[in-house]
């Protein structure tokens, strides 16, 4: 890792390990900004005229992206998903790393002029993800997790959670930050820079492919639920209570890109609770957290 000078202390940078953008990937960019717009709250803002990419931001600030692909070649061969951008001190060093800890590059390292670098890859298990690094290393930090609109957690589906771990530990220098032991298996927190900011578990075999799966922060869960039936979107689970006194639910968008919801409790009884329409039974597991 790259060192930078602070206060007469070498440090690694502030934003190295942490999520720092998020990128939706959707066969209608139109629809997607209307149902995240009304569902999460988000304003949307386009970026420039000539880059065809819109911004979804909480307020002012900017909170992910969202790329119009529709009209390219191959887009109805899109696979509608969500991509977390990880800081990294140097792309180009990050990438070549992924590939000795036996991922893949699939976008080698680029530059956005003026803006970022940054390359896609994938873990060794083939969960997507992407390196990412501000030109300006003034720029703002995401909103908080906490702040509405905001992500508020994030969860790693793994094939194998302990080489996992390994990998992302070997890549970001991820700390273990305590786990939750069930007759399930382990729900693997972790941390970056002393900050929690998610989890790792083995999902279980009928589940998708590994996959990174991001929660939105909202203050009223409830509502936001009825939110994304009304505009189309699945619920696959939730809300389900944490014990961290946060509710969580788990959804699909209109086009098929799996996302989650958290935010505390509203006008429903505290013992309210909706059952999953997954036919997974262990669907559940999906949102144990501190």
């Amino acid at each position: 890792m790259s060192q930078i000078a602070k206060g007469g202390e070498t440090a690694v940078s502030r934003s190295h390990g942490r999520f720092l953008w998020y990128e939706l990937i959707t066969t209608d960019p139109k629809a997607a900004k209307a149902f995240y717009a009304e569902v999460v709250g988000w304003r949307v803002r386009e970026a420039a005229p000539a880059m065809a990419y819109s911004l979804f931001t909480a307020g002012e600030q900017p909170v992910c992206g969202l790329p119009d692909l529709a009209t390219q070649a191959g887009a109805a061969d899109i696979e509608p998903r969500w991509i977390g951008y990880v800081g990294v001190d140097d792309v180009d060093a990050a990438a070549a790393r992924i590939v000795r800890l036996g991922g893949a590059v699939h976008v080698p390292p680029t530059d956005v002029p003026d803006i970022s670098r940054f390359a896609v890859v994938t873990d060794p298990q083939t969960a997507a993800f992407a390196l990412f690094k501000w030109q300006d290393p003034d720029h703002d930090p995401p909103p908080a997790p906490d702040a509405a609109g905001g992500v508020g957690w994030h969860e790693l589906l793994a094939a194998d959670r302990d080489k996992a771990f390994a990998f992302y530990r070997a890549l970001f220098g991820w700390e273990k930050a305590g786990a939750d032991v069930d007759a399930m298996g382990t729900y693997q927190l972790f941390s970056a820079g002393g900050q929690m900011i998610g989890g790792m578990f083995t999902k279980p075999a009928m589940a998708p492919t590994p996959f990174w799966l991001f929660s939105f922060t909202t203050s009223d869960i409830d509502a936001a639920a009825e939110r994304v039936r009304a505009c189309g979107g699945q619920i696959l689970e939730g809300p389900i209570a944490t014990s961290g006194g946060r509710r969580v639910v788990r959804c699909l968008d209109p086009q098929g890109a799996t996302f989650a919801l958290t935010g505390g409790q509203s006008k429903k009884s505290v013992g309210y609770f909706e059952p999953s329409t997954s036919a997974d039974p262990s669907a559940s597991r999906f949102f144990v957290r501190k």
